[in-house]
């Protein structure tokens, strides 16, 4: 499992795309904002994509399908 992980920075673009898919999902504040910038990283990876999170329903709102989202 280790070695398809893959790690990613935060950055300016990586903000903006985050800020991008809050305001389609309807979405605002700082209780979104990791999940947002999660959400951005993952629906630009080549497919197949996989999100393990405690949260399923807000990140499908906010990936849509385009990525597989696993609930811990």
């Amino acid at each position: 499992m280790l070695s398809i992980i893959r790690v990613e920075a935060v950055d300016d673009a990586c903000a903006r795309g985050a800020s991008e898919l809050l305001l389609g999902a309807g979405l605002h504040g700082h209780k979104y904002a990791i999940d947002a910038a999660v959400a951005e990283m993952a629906v630009r990876q080549p497919p197949p994509v996989i999100v393990m999170t405690s949260d399923p329903q807000d990140m499908h709102t906010l990936c849509g399908d385009a990525v597989r989202i696993v609930s811990l």
